[in-house]
């Protein structure tokens, strides 16, 4: 029987697609066993798999053979099974599966794969430890949940693919073993054998070679690429990652900012959102002076509020001193948290001193607008009522300063903003917001190398109007890039890029590269820009973080199907590993032993 029924039975069903309309219809149904319930004379499977749930119930007097070797059933055997689809029992239905109204009387089954005790149970509300999911990805990805962050995915990936062809773009692969370039994170590299000594890269992005397709006349280019960056990982970054990389030639800020916002609206559409168009637009300098970030979560208040020119001939010291110096007083109302325990002030103080602040002042209001603070004996009357009206204070908000040179004032005020928001879930409920941030800073100096280096590549075109300042004031040029914000998260970042030699000549002497080095390392790059570059410009968008804020996951893990740890390690296949010593000969490499 279990061969006749493997050979010339196929499955005729999902199961997640049997309703009343299929009652009266033998079916073969294929799937695992999710949980075996016996009731005595009955004995109950929900048969999973991946469109859903449907109960299977052997019944001694339907088919006493197939009831008597259902005892057999363990979680996650893999089944294939033929049945009588039926009503349920007036009382049972179960309104929470498509397939609640139905059960499957079995006539006969057959296990596919008998299976071992699961680590975890694989219902999608159970906790289970990371690293315990990871050790066994393939059983993790049974669960619904997951299930339905890789279909998100796809979902999303179609979508961009059918926008982007729509627009007239071609998808266009670009390698995978290029060159080592500087591009602000660490290469992966791999030792070649033909020629040794000698190391390709892995791609940190297709950056050079998406210019390259603008040089070739492709006009407008797409792909969904595989990106690789050796540096510390958080719940938003791996080690290998994927994005949605564009670029498009005869263009300007505007019409990236345009094709991306439709881009994006149809991925959000495809995960069943919407997406508010147009996005509103913030310059880097309105989102670091309003949310201390440059990817500013829009979606809240406590907007940081310059107080500089209210404390300075106040009598307290810290503020005192940091106007004298030409530093920043900036401060945030907490509205309606003046309920903060004493403990709970003593932790955001922590808070804020892991982003550089040496304190945190903070001043409750009472009744009559009243100050009750450590520090309100420092201020007059007069004081406390003009940065209450500055502020818009009220009974029950609490005020919190920042004092100190700007780059701490912003980070650990725009942090504590983030971690109040979280604190009381004001962001709970709230539609996807985003915003653009445009007019970056071309360049940041850097005080360990003690040199300029790029914001965000040495290939953006800087502003027009501020070229005269790249040689006498580079911290003033502003660059033709912009990001992408969705909820507080950078999704999407690009710039119009430089396309003539002596421009891309003039930027690397202004980070440092000399002549040299830049032949070395780029001299395809600036030859190609010899012969008639066409302006261009594009965009990458962070096609995991995208996915996981879709679909509700605070990490990235979530939505990719075989990630690693935090560690850059994959309990799964047990990499990175060592190699036999033969393949390390072939490279002309050798391990040194660390102590």
């Amino acid at each position: 029987m279990a061969k006749k029924f493997i050979t010339e039975l196929k499955r005729t069903h999902t199961c997640g697609e049997l309703t009343l309309a299929e009652v009266g219809q033998d079916v073969v149904l294929m799937g695992w066993g999710m949980r075996r319930r016996d009731h005595g004379g009955l004995i109950f499977v929900d048969l999973r798999d991946r469109a859903g749930i449907t109960q299977v119930v052997f019944n001694p007097q339907d088919a006493g053979g197939a009831h008597d070797e259902a005892h057999q059933i363990r979680s996650e055997y893999c089944l294939a099974l033929k049945g009588l689809v039926r009503r349920r029992p007036a009382g049972q239905d179960n309104d929470k599966l498509v397939t609640g109204q139905i059960e499957v009387v079995v006539e006969h089954f057959e296990i596919l794969g008998p299976s071992q005790t699961p680590p975890f149970m694989l219902e999608e509300w159970v906790e289970v430890n990371e690293n315990v999911r990871l050790r066994y990805r393939y059983l993790d990805l049974r669960r619904p949940e997951m299930f339905q962050n890789l279909l998100l995915r796809h979902q999303a990936a179609q979508a961009a693919r059918g926008h982007l062809n729509g627009q007239g773009f071609l998808e266009v692969e670009t390698p995978f073993l290029t060159r080592s370039t500087p591009e602000g994170a660490r290469d992966f590299l791999v030792p070649s054998r033909l020629s040794r000594g000698s190391f390709y890269a892995l791609p940190q992005s297709p950056q050079l070679f998406k210019q390259l397709l603008m040089v070739g006349g492709v006009e407008r280019y797409y792909q969904i690429a595989r990106c690789f960056r050796d540096e510390d990982l958080r719940a938003d970054r791996q080690p290998e990652f994927t994005q949605i990389d564009l670029e498009m030639s005869f263009v300007c800020e505007d019409d990236v900012m345009d094709l991306t916002e439709g881009l994006v609206a149809a991925i959000v559409e495809a995960a069943g959102q919407t997406m508010p168009r147009p996005v509103p637009r913030l310059t880097y300098a309105q989102a670091m002076e309003r949310y201390g970030l440059d990817a500013p979560d829009v979606r809240f208040g406590l907007e940081l509020i310059d107080v500089a020119d209210l404390v300075g001939d106040a009598e307290f010291k810290l503020f005192k001193e940091a106007v004298a110096k030409g530093n920043m007083v900036k401060a945030l109302n907490g509205k309606g948290m003046a309920g903060l325990s004493r403990k709970d002030l003593d932790d955001l103080t922590a808070f804020v001193g892991t982003y550089g602040a040496k304190g945190l002042a903070w001043v409750k209001i009472k009744e009559g607008l009243e100050w009750q603070s450590p520090i309100a004996k420092f201020f007059s009357a007069g004081h406390q009522q003009k940065i209450n009206q500055r502020l818009g204070a009220a009974e029950g908000d609490i005020l919190f300063f920042g004092a100190d040179v700007p780059k701490v004032v912003r980070e650990s005020l725009g942090r504590l903003r983030l971690e109040l928001s979280r604190r009381f879930e004001l962001t709970k409920g709230k539609p996807l917001t985003f915003c653009w941030v445009t007019h970056f800073p071309l360049l940041e100096y850097d005080p360990e190398a003690k040199r300029w280096v790029a914001m965000h590549h040495p290939f953006t075109s800087p502003s027009p109007e501020d070229l005269p300042l790249l040689a006498s004031d580079p911290g003033k040029v502003r660059a033709r890039a912009y990001d992408l914000v969705l909820n507080g998260s950078e999704i999407g970042g690009g710039s119009i890029r430089i396309h003539t030699q002596a421009m891309q000549q003039r930027l690397f002497e202004a980070l440092g590269i000399g002549a040299e080095e830049a032949a070395e390392k780029f001299g395809f790059l600036l030859e190609a820009l010899t012969f008639g570059a066409p302006p261009h410009g594009g965009l990458a968008l962070g096609f995991d973080r995208l996915v996981a804020i879709l679909a509700g996951q605070p990490s990235i893990r979530e939505v990719i199907a075989f990630p690693k740890t935090q560690k850059g390690t994959c309990p799964l296949t047990g990499a990175p590993g060592k190699v036999d010593q033969v393949q390390l000969l072939e490279l002309g490499l050798r391990v040194e032993k660390t102590s």
